[in-house]
């Protein structure tokens, strides 16, 4: 901004002339709230943000209005993220006024705004009220991702339900689309539910911009807030109507539910049963109440657990909603904390799109890998293959690539149920909390031992165990009859894995010589509680702890835990099958591609279709991968795409060794045609640029692909655009698992440098000048950081400090090139501790300020901590201290507002005649 002056005062400074008013002293007002002195002085200078609690103790303590001090606390928040603008005073008092839709301002957009106010909704309701009602508030990005998922926008009047609410995002996000398309609706009505009277305020000033919205465009605008719980309000309703025509539909639906159970006593499940709906919790609940509320063609998107694709609980949902709706598309998530990141869910999700009233024949899948949509897989598919509607559980399959769907085919294809079998599976009965007063440290003659997941090691189970911190017995008396199996062979399988745990399923053998017990933290396999016969109990085994099966397992199970049930609907091999394999089980046991070996090829003989290989596809992916970490490749370039890029330049496929690697010239496009046909993974047409930017010019820079070999000067937009392997890495893939690899790579790279190795050399190629105001010239290593550092000198100093003496500049060729190291003596600065040094220091002669300044390219902003670090390390110079951060461009400004320290400057190179003010004695301002 510029040198003009800004009367919004943050809530700091506001609470600093409250306490001032009064006549308090700092400890005074700390003791009296209890807070500590120092907090209370941060909060006071606009160094840390009250929380909402303080901010109502703050409030009792004064006498004043605690939903003012709330209101000013979320606008200090924004004025912060926004940069400080220099009108946000006018935006403020917008925003004091009541009723009025202050979301419009355009600087940072309505989607923008609203997530300000999501994450400081968050912030200010308790965890425990959050698991109360089951909130969980729609981040942007997935709201403008599910109202781009909506097909019929093409209707006159839309009619829009939204159940649960919250503060808006979804309803804000579908209006918007729908006032931006070129032929807007002439009406949206909007019915929205919100119980939560907090979250309430929020959502009616949301829906008061959305009308505004509407009526710049032309669009008829109504909106109902109804306060009642969804599910009792919609009992009502449809008991006042004798037929559903009666009542008032609508065209669209789009929902984040809450997610928690509901008592199977409870109102609501009432409710819910006199409406023909089973259901449990509360998700599936609106899911299914707002398919009822649809019209006919009607449409929905919702955001829901991922949970009630296969588990048995859902089953009366799954059937009712496939009964009632086309599923038009289901999107998942690769990582299924991103959903939801802000507030530490780690639930994993699915959007699913729906139809009602119709008949899918065909479903979209896509899957996103990241918290953006640049890398987007998708492909579509025969509702037969997500769906299992001949069977009785209705079960969801949701495979993202042809890979996936292998999987899911291979498994089916086998020919047994557990039933089949005569075999069964239970959780363990021992639930150790329950049964404390019989559990034993140590066997005493009347114990039999007790098995937990820890007993578990390398397909079989060892017991006793030294320092193992559980009772490992259990005592044999009338009160444990019930829960001990006889002796026998079992099969035992962890119930819980951790996320980071590379396998869900875990199985073992366990021989029990007497009576035994099992935890309850294990499943046990046994034929009508005995013991398994030998051979099939390793077969068993084996088949458990095959890659085929816990790959299949992960595909329809949308968390960590392994229930009896999802084991029970397993298909198995044949008895025989099993056999033969427990015939071998003590050669393999151990040996995860041997188990693998027998248990795909038996799963290849059974499928309609033959595939390649599951296990060569995941192989020949990680060998890759483990390739471009050996070439020195960045962890950002570590990843499937880039390893499926290597392979496509290489030409390999599954099935091929590395010995047959070859270097044709390929595309962009081939090359994700080739991730498609051979190894299953189909990306989605605008991620194009994301393998060019993020994978292809870095293989380029690392001298590891050349560009265009057949034609070099080729235009960079043409068609003809290729890549081929360099020829030295051509050769040096061709001994990638040999003997000789190790020396091979180490030749390699030798000649040719690493990538980032490559990028110095490149450094010291191409000089960046830097002149001085009195004349004098430095040259600088190439690279963004150095640009940066060069407009600081010779654009920021001679309109911020004028005539200032350049004392410091860091990351020239030297690394630590002093412009005056004698008069940062003079000046009592420390010249010693380099690494913590900022990227430059200016003196000012005629404020006598010394200004240190951070290029955000180098170390990042002058947050608390570094604004505390560089405190100290010039606590000893004599002049006024100045702290500036300093940005190439606004975008890259915006990533760090929320985390630069208050009493600071920011400069911004691509507006290089002004500056941002956080607070402070010292505004520079321009000269």
């Amino acid at each position: 901004m510029s040198n003009q002056k800004n009367p919004f005062k943050a809530i700091g400074s506001n609470l600093r002339m409250l306490r001032e008013e009064a006549g308090l002293t700092l400890k005074e007002v700390a003791t009296a709230v209890d807070l500590d002195v120092s907090l209370l002085s941060k909060v006071e200078r606009n160094v840390r943000l009250p929380t909402q609690e303080q901010c109502t103790d703050l409030a009792a303590f004064y006498g004043v209005s605690s939903q003012t001090l709330t209101q000013e606390r979320l606008l200090s928040k924004v004025y912060a993220e926004m940069g400080a603008p220099s009108n946000f005073d006018q935006v403020a008092n917008q925003v004091r006024e009541p009723g009025v839709a202050y979301l419009d301002n355009k600087s940072i957009g309505l989607m923008g705004l609203l997530d300000f106010r999501r994450l400081d909704v968050s912030r200010q309701i308790s965890a425990k009220r959050q698991s109360q009602l089951g909130q969980f508030f729609t981040p942007s990005n997935i709201a403008e991702f599910m109202v781009g998922m909506v097909a019929t926008v093409s209707v006159e009047h839309v009619r829009l339900l939204d159940p649960g609410a919250g503060i808006g995002s979804l309803t804000a996000a579908f209006v918007t689309r729908l006032v931006g398309l070129e032929a807007p609706p002439k009406s949206i009505e909007v019915t929205a539910f919100e119980i939560d009277p907090f979250v309430r305020n929020y959502l009616e000033v949301t829906l008061n911009v959305c009308g505004s919205h509407c009526r710049e465009a032309g669009v008829e605008f109504s909106a109902e807030i109804i306060e009642e719980d969804f599910i009792l309000y919609t009992r009502r309703q449809f008991e006042k109507s004798l037929f559903e025509a009666d009542l008032r539909l609508y065209t669209h639906t789009i929902l984040n539910p809450p997610y928690k159970k509901i008592g199977s006593q409870s109102e609501q499940r009432k409710a819910l049963r006199s409406l023909g709906i089973e259901t449990g919790n509360l998700y599936s609940a609106f899911t299914a109440l707002a398919i009822k509320w649809l019209e006919d063609g009607g449409e929905m998107v919702a955001i829901t657990p991922r949970s009630f694709c296969n588990g048995s609980y859902f089953i009366p949902f799954r059937k009712f909603l496939l009964e009632q709706t086309a599923l038009r598309r289901i999107h998942v998530f690769e990582q299924r904390d991103l959903a939801f990141s802000d507030d530490d869910v780690l639930q994993e999700n699915i959007i699913i799109n729906l139809i009602k009233g119709q008949v899918a024949d065909q479903v979209v899948v896509s899957c996103s890998s990241g918290s953006g949509w640049d890398l987007l897989t998708s492909r579509t598919v025969d509702i037969a293959q997500v769906v299992d509607m001949q069977g009785r559980e209705h079960i969801v399959h949701v495979a993202v690539n042809d890979f996936d769907q292998g999987i899911v085919e291979q498994m089916n294809a086998l020919p047994c149920r557990l039933e089949d079998l005569g075999i069964s599976v239970s959780t363990g009965r021992v639930v150790d909390f329950r049964a404390k007063e019989f559990l034993h440290m140590a066997s005493d003659g009347n114990t039999v031992p007790l098995y937990y997941p820890g007993h578990m090691v390398d397909g079989e189970t060892e017991h006793p165990k030294k320092k193992f911190r559980k009772a490992q017995f259990v005592e044999v008396c009338e009160a444990t009859e019930g829960l001990l199996l006889p002796p026998g062979s079992y099969v035992v399988v962890k119930r819980f894995s951790t996320k980071e745990e590379p396998r869900r399923i875990v199985a073992a053998l366990c021989r029990a010589e007497g009576l035994v017990g099992f935890e309850n933290h294990l499943n046990v396999y046994h034929a009508n509680g005995l013991g398994l016969p030998d051979g099939v109990v390793e077969g068993v085994v084996l088949f458990l702890n095959s890659t085929l099966v816990d790959m299949y397992f992960r595909l329809f199970s949308g968390h960590t835990q392994v229930n009896a049930g999802d084991l029970k609907r397993l298909r198995y091999p044949s008895l025989e099958t099993l056999k033969n394999w427990g015939r071998v089980f003590t050669k393999v046991s151990a040996d995860q591609d041997m188990i693998d070996e027998l248990v795909e090829a038996e799963a290849d003989r059974m499928a309609p279709i033959k595939r390649p290989s599951k296990r060569k596809i995941k192989q020949k992916i990680k060998e890759a991968l483990a390739i471009l970490q050996e070439l020195g490749l960045p962890k950002e370039q570590q990843n499937e795409r880039s390893a499926l890029t290597l392979l496509a330049l290489a030409g390999l496929v599954p099935e091929d060794e590395w010995s047959a690697v070859g270097s044709p010239l390929i595309g962009i496009t081939p090359i994700m045609d080739f991730c498609r046909d051979y190894y299953g993974v189909n990306y989605a047409p605008n991620t194009r640029e994301t393998f060019r930017r993020q994978t292809m010019h870095q293989f380029v820079q690392a001298g590891l692909v050349r560009e265009n070999p057949d034609d070099p000067i080729r235009a960079t937009n043409s068609p003809k655009w290729c890549y081929q392997l360099e020829g030295n890495a051509k050769l040096l893939l061709g001994k990638h698992g040999t003997g000789a690899w190790d020396s091979e790579l180490k030749n390699y790279l030798e000649k040719v440098p690493a990538l980032k190795e490559q990028y110095e050399a490149a450094r010291d190629m191409e000089k960046i000048p830097v002149r001085y105001s009195d004349g004098a010239e430095v040259m600088l290593s190439p690279g963004t950081h150095n640009k940066l550092v060069k407009a600081i000198i010779e654009q920021f100093c001679p309109r911020f400090a004028p005539a200032a003496e350049v004392l410091y500049i860091g990351d020239t060729k030297e690394k630590f090139a002093f412009r005056c190291k004698e008069r940062m003596n003079e000046l009592g600065c420390s010249t010693e501790e380099h690494g913590k040094m900022p990227d430059v220091i200016v003196f000012y002669p005629e404020k006598e300020w010394l200004i240190l300044i951070e290029s955000v390219t180098s170390h990042g902003p002058v947050d608390a901590k570094r604004h505390t670090e560089l405190a100290s390390l010039f606590s000893s110079a004599e002049s006024g201290i100045v702290y500036v951060t300093a940005f190439p461009d606004r975008r890259l400004m915006a990533k760090y507002l929320g985390v630069i320290s208050w009493e600071t400057e920011v400069w911004v190179a691509d507006s290089p005649d002004h500056l941002i003010h956080f607070n402070g004695e010292r505004f520079l301002g321009p000269h």
